[in-house]
């Protein structure tokens, strides 16, 4: 029975999206949303997908708010609940909120992005994503600098993030701990997967963080300051890339349809689409090796780094 379930579902998504492809135009969207408007017609938009992890707010909106540019418009988006203290830090710092009554991830952010009709650039937010100084101006410039007089076509530009099965290994390369890290966790590889530690380890996430005796890997915000006195520098991704941290144009969005909507929350459904548009189409996945962030973690450490980050407030705290 269950089969036969499975099967008629995959045929009814299938059928949407070769017979009927106006339905899905029409169900990318929602008007059953709360828009708190502060928009200024910025032609850049950060939105923050926020709603779930409230232990981080006060450090990452913080961070957000610090670092953020006047050339940009903010907005917290909420997929499926509606936050009085979303609300109040939204208000507090000047910035929009949108709280969507159906919570499906990707029609929260078609939407959000669909209100925001001036903004040519979109950067998009996870909520454990801790920002360091410069993120937005640098991810922009390397787009910039990339797409008219690099070697591709850019799809979406990422800083640096330890946590992530591509750019740990940049990292790990810029501090030479691959011999550290090969002797104490697993072969370094450019992959992604929860097979990986990087993406399954608990002490995998705290050593990236400067967990250790040694403290072998910096404050997030030194590596910053270090990567941003270096000289400009950029890789393409030849792999699937987590987008929790990510900045690309309004005309890639339209052209690829705009993020699916499927049925559920349509976690990851963001992100398996946009790289594979981009592989397809040629529109390279750049990580800027001027700008690094902070990712908290990973769903499998994600219990144990919320007992890191509450024990060890300094690692991710601002450090001025």
């Amino acid at each position: 029975m269950m089969v036969i379930i499975i099967n008629i579902e995959r045929f009814m998504l299938k059928f949407i999206d070769t017979v009927y492809p106006k339905v899905n135009e029409r169900i990318s969207f929602t008007n059953n949303y709360v828009f708190e408007n502060r928009s200024n017609n910025k032609d850049s938009l950060c939105i923050i997908l926020a709603g779930y992890k409230e232990f981080l707010w006060d450090n990452i909106f913080d961070r957000i708010y610090r670092f953020s540019e006047d050339t940009i418009d903010i907005c917290i988006v909420s997929s499926g609940l509606y936050s009085e203290k979303l609300s109040k830090i939204a208000e507090e710092y000047g910035w929009s909120y949108i709280s969507t009554k159906r919570n499906s991830i990707t029609q929260a952010q078609n939407t959000a992005i669909k209100l925001f009709p001036k903004a040519n650039y979109i950067y998009k937010l996870d909520e454990d994503i801790f920002i360091t100084k410069n993120f937005f101006k640098t991810l922009k410039n390397t787009y910039e600098y990339v797409q008219n007089e690099g070697e591709y076509d850019v799809g979406f530009v990422a800083p640096i993030l330890p946590i992530n099965g591509y750019s740990h290994v940049v990292l790990l390369k810029r501090l030479n701990l691959i011999n550290y890290y090969d002797k104490h966790f697993e072969k370094v590889k450019y992959a992604t997967g929860d097979h990986r530690m990087i993406e399954n380890n608990p002490d995998v996430a705290k050593f990236m963080w400067g967990d250790g005796k040694n403290a072998m890997i910096p404050h997030i915000d030194d590596i910053n300051e270090m990567l941003q006195n270096s000289p400009l520098s950029y890789s393409a991704v030849p792999i699937r890339f987590s987008i929790g941290a990510i900045l690309f144009h309004r005309n890639l969005w339209e052209n690829m349809k705009y993020f699916k909507v499927r049925l559920g929350i349509g976690l990851g459904l963001d992100e398996r689409q946009i790289c594979t548009y981009c592989m397809i189409n040629s529109k390279a996945m750049i990580v800027s090796e001027n700008s690094c962030v902070g990712h908290l973690g990973f769903q499998k450490q994600n219990e144990d780094m919320k007992n890191y980050y509450l024990n060890n407030p300094q690692r991710f705290e601002i450090k001025d």
